[in-house]
């Protein structure tokens, strides 16, 4: 399998007049095509930070970032928001739906920011609703959703574009036990399929989804655990 993400010293300073903080300091880490990779750690240790970093919205103050082989953590913006809506999808803890919008159309915005025709995106937006079981919500607006009904709109809205990385951070952090547990479920069904998932959480629980665990404390990685092959 190729690398798809590889780091090299990578560092991430952030100053303030006073003090300057190591939110991540010296890593070193390569995340193959297929993995599914949970980060773990105290709260405060760079988990966050590192998937801002690695899905190219914060860059690096010091050493490589490379994403398929290319160094894309200095790219101007321009090029780093091309890849990242070519390659990437994003899970957040507190879902980012826009309340304005309903369930379809906000799963429909990423075609539309990649010029996708309208038909195509109709058909591709049904299927996917109908894969994840809230066809019937499809012109509902978020606020008259579930939690766990929101995550699953999230979880669409990162997938419609068929990205090869997803980034989770904290998914089922805002959810019961019972919708946490079929966001993961769902996360790892992508993952079985061959898309590389990208998750940080506190949750020993999920955390043991993934087939390797990296933990981190103080900016740095203190340890990686792998838990089964993948294929």
């Amino acid at each position: 399998m190729s690398i798809i993400i590889k780091t090299n010293h990578l560092t991430k300073i952030y100053r303030t007049e006073e003090v300057q903080t190591k939110a991540l300091n010296d890593i070193n880490i390569e995340i193959k095509e297929g993995e599914f990779v949970s980060v773990m750690g105290p709260s405060g240790c760079g988990k966050s930070t590192l998937l801002n970093v690695m899905g190219m919205i914060d860059s690096q103050d010091e050493g490589e970032y490379l994403f398929n082989g290319e160094e894309v953590g200095k790219l101007p913006e321009r090029k780093r928001a091309n890849i990242r809506k070519a390659n990437l999808g994003f899970v957040f803890q507190s879902f980012n739906l826009i309340d304005e919008l309903t369930v379809f159309e906000n799963v429909e915005l990423p075609l539309i920011y990649n010029k996708i025709g309208a038909n195509e995106r109709k058909k591709r937006v049904e299927e996917l609703l109908e894969g994840m079981n809230i066809m019937h919500r499809k012109n509902h607006f978020p606020q008259q959703l579930s939690g766990g009904q929101q995550q699953r709109v999230a979880v669409a809205r990162a997938v419609i574009n068929k990205p090869k990385l997803i980034l989770a951070d904290e998914p089922t952090g805002n959810l019961d036990s019972a919708n946490g547990d079929e966001v993961m479920k769902i996360l790892a069904d992508l993952n079985a399929t061959g898309t590389t998932v990208l998750m940080v959480t506190h949750s020993k629980y999920c955390a043991e989804f993934g087939n390797r665990i990296i933990r981190m404390l103080d900016g740095q990685v203190v340890v990686e655990n792998v838990l089964k092959d993948y294929i």
